[in-house]
């Protein structure tokens, strides 16, 4: 069965989206039942109480596929819910558009948003509610999501009988996944290598930044703009290579001899990454720290 899991930017519990989603006993029965199925993640508006200057997007932003439940062996009567597959929107979904609730439970007897649900950080959903979601939320990929939000614009809604099965595998997809990724990379660091800040674009209008991913996908580094960098073809070379990597505040590090003088007369002259303004989109030290330990030959 399909769910939505409720995330905050700055989580109150130990989540990291790409890989686990921790919550209470209260919430085990909901949680169970998505085990092998698919989660939208949403975020609320409120943020946690040591991060009120960060208000939340109100909006589903990206998918994953449920695999397990695990106790928490640190904490009391908590779990863990282990996903894969990954894959953040291309925009975030809003819960509403005009009259439309994207989640039914979210729509109050009132036509107005039902506080209860909203306070409810697992929630299960049905199939068509979610396949509309990731419909719009990779609208660019998926035209037929273009469809969709015209059939809603009257505010006289009824779910689209044209939705198939086949939409998940296309999101499992190394082709899509790779688009997508790409995408978010390149627009995240407005098309400029990270390492370097330059903005090459060829004849052709293709920026010469290329998406990295910090941990490597055949290393189950997930599709996640937190796990990736936009770097130039050789940097994007070294690093892959453990030639170069970052620490957690992201200074760059260089593996002893063996970068090139030149290289390095190109690097960012502050020694320090680039990294977009957005928290969300900044590399994550999960990720930094697996290519530091993993694949850097400092």
């Amino acid at each position: 069965m399909k769910g939505v899991f409720q995330t905050k930017i700055s989580p109150g519990y130990n989540d990291v989206p790409e890989y686990q989603y921790h919550f209470p006993r209260m919430y085990l029965n909901q949680v169970e039942r998505t085990v092998g199925d698919w989660i939208v993640y949403y975020e609320p508006r409120r943020a946690t109480s040591d991060d009120l200057s960060r208000g939340g997007r109100q909006a589903y932003f990206a998918i994953a596929r449920v695999l397990r439940v695990r106790t928490d062996e640190a904490r009391a009567d908590h779990f863990y819910a282990d996903v894969a597959d990954y894959l953040p929107f291309d925009n975030a979904v809003q819960f509403r558009e005009g009259d439309h609730f994207y989640e039914s439970a979210m729509r109050g007897q009132n036509g107005k948003t039902n506080s209860g649900s909203a306070q409810r950080a697992v929630r299960n959903m049905p199939d068509q509610e979610f396949d509309l979601i990731l419909r719009v939320g990779f609208a660019a990929e998926l035209p037929e999501a273009l469809r969709v939000q015209e059939q809603m614009s009257d505010g006289f809604w009824d779910p689209p009988a044209f939705i198939e099965r086949p939409l998940i595998e296309t999101t499992v997809n190394r082709r899509f996944r790779d688009a997508i990724f790409t995408k978010q990379i390149q627009s995240a660091y407005d098309k400029r290598c990270a390492m370097t800040g330059f903005r090459i674009i060829n004849g052709g209008g293709r920026p010469e930044a290329q998406a990295a991913h910090i941990r490597p996908v055949n290393q189950n580094g997930p599709d996640s703009p937190r796990n990736g960098l936009a770097l130039s073809s050789t940097l994007h070379w070294m690093f892959d290579r453990g030639l170069l990597s970052i620490e957690d505040d992201f200074k760059i590090l260089k593996a002893k001899g063996a970068v090139p003088a030149d290289v390095e007369r190109m690097l960012n002259p502050s020694g320090y990454l680039i990294v977009p303004g957005d928290f969300r989109l900044q590399p994550h030290r999960q990720f930094l720290n697996y290519h530091r330990e993993n694949i850097f030959k400092g």
